[in-house]
């Protein structure tokens, strides 16, 4: 991946700043970026809110409060960067002249502290609001700069292939697509980044990763937690929606991707969508939708679904979605890979799973109790990223029989643990200019071309415990 050095300071103007999401994610991904020396010095904060009675000064007492919510201990060095880096800006109710005033507080921002003219646009918004607000910006002429400007849009990118394409022909009148950082951010961690070293940089895997060795690809996200304070977002979207369309997707093509010509941005994204090309349409029967019920742990009962704040009582939003897909090319064909996503599991794990075939011959067949196991690769993402790989060894003493041993690696053992959790790389992306680990229009629309025809069909929902492995006895 070709890396391009940081030199020039930028502006980040994060749309929707008083959220969730920059308290959480951004400002300490910031921060961390600044403590580490990654960001060039006098690169500044903006946030846009809606709140007209929120001050600089009082922006920047929710920033200090935030990062030490996050973790940082140093209030005096937190205290320092917040005064000299942070600024906000109201946007009122988001008309013409809101975004006029914010033009011409940025450009204040930049001409005040010698700023280049470099702007990262960062839409930290809930997405019914990206259209208006791209258009926004750049009826105000803020989609150029002097510099560069490059424009970061969380996910879901659409709700369907329609809106998906809408979306893009909106972003595409005012942004050229050199601009536009759709962001997931799972390919901020190191594991998934790591595929691509773990793939094409071990000729070992290299050579098996393929129809002719592998006998299954499963690839799950599964969360302890439910909706939370989610609820009003999550009877919109749904698991399919929130996570199988993106997460789970760029993971899958990450997985099945073709080796790409050169080892930068447009070589690997275009890869990935031809994975997404090559999909064979899921049928009917090879889909599983699942709702929460109440359940129980150690720790006491939970909730189901539709006992929770904010859900209709006869809801028939999917928390739990389990499905197969094949890939009709010369690598692939004839393997399932199966992708799986649930909320109120019994755990909190994001692994792919790469099942081997079994030996092509039955040597140990006569020898009594002696029968090999396949060989499977696990890649851990979370809670504890790393790889674990069994085998088949012969267990000592006189009698031959066969025993499954593992070899492991964390990355926090190696490594020592990190406190990124996946922006720090991204935002550093978005200012370094490079795309690679960010979404295509022409994939996010190959993404929904897939998914759409489940959304239109009437489904049933599997019920499963809260607290419990999900759905029993499907596909």
């Amino acid at each position: 991946m070709k890396r391009k050095s940081v030199t020039e300071p930028c502006l980040f103007v994060i749309i929707g700043a008083t959220g969730d999401l920059m308290r959480r994610k951004l400002l300490p991904a910031l921060y961390q970026l600044m403590s580490d020396g990654l960001l060039p010095e006098r690169s500044r904060i903006l946030g846009v809110g809606r709140d007209a009675k929120l001050t600089d000064e009082g922006f920047r007492g929710q920033a200090r409060a935030a990062l030490v919510n996050a973790g940082w201990t140093s209030r005096q060095k937190i205290g320092r960067w917040c005064s000299v880096s942070i600024d906000y800006q109201a946007i009122g109710e988001g008309g013409a002249a809101d975004y006029e005033r914010l033009a011409a507080r940025i450009g204040d921002i930049e001409q005040r502290h010698g700023l280049p003219g470099n702007r990262v646009l960062y839409l930290a918004l809930p997405p019914p609001a990206f259209p208006g607000t791209i258009e926004a910006l750049g009826k105000a002429r803020l989609n150029r700069s002097k510099g560069w400007t490059r424009m970061v849009i969380e996910k879901p990118f659409g709700h369907d292939l329609a809106s998906a394409r809408r979306l893009n022909a909106l972003v595409h009148r005012y942004f050229d697509e050199v601009q536009v950082y759709r962001i997931d951010h799972y390919l901020g961690k190191e594991t998934v980044q790591n595929l691509l070293a773990f793939r094409f940089g071990n000729a070992m895997f290299e050579s098996a990763w393929n129809r002719d060795h592998i006998e299954s690809v499963q690839i799950s996200v599964a969360e302890e937690l439910g909706v939370e304070q989610r609820a009003g977002y999550y009877e919109q979207t749904g698991a399919l929606r929130d996570m199988v369309q993106n997460h789970l997707t760029q993971l899958l093509t990450l997985t099945a991707m073709e080796v790409p010509a050169v080892f930068e941005a447009d070589g690997i994204r275009f890869e990935k969508v031809k994975v997404l090309r090559a999909a064979a349409p899921i049928r009917d029967d090879a889909v599983v939708f699942g709702q929460y019920g109440p359940g129980r742990t150690k720790g006491g009962k939970l909730r189901g679904y539709r006992q929770e704040p904010g859900v209709a009582k006869r809801s028939r939003t999917e928390t739990f979605v389990l499905l197969r897909l094949e890939i009709d090319n010369w690598r692939w064909q004839g393997v399932p890979f199966y992708l799986r996503t649930g909320k109120r599991l019994d755990r909190q794990a994001t692994e792919i799973t790469i099942t081997f075939r079994r030996p092509p011959v039955a040597l140990f067949r006569a020898l009594d109790g002696c029968t090999a196991q396949t060989n499977v690769l696990v890649m851990a993402l979370q809670p504890e990223e790393g790889f674990d790989l069994s085998f088949e060894v012969k267990a000592p003493g006189e009698r031959f029989t066969l025993q499954t041993r593992h070899m492991t690696f964390r990355y926090a053992e190696a490594f020592g643990r990190s406190r990124s959790t996946g922006y720090e790389t991204l935002l550093l992306e978005v200012v370094r200019g490079d795309q690679t680990l960010f979404v295509h229009a022409d994939e996010a629309e190959a993404s929904w071309r897939l998914y759409t025809p489940l959304l239109r069909k009437r489904r049933r929902l599997h019920s499963y415990a809260a607290g419990g492995p999900g759905p029993a006895g499907v596909l």
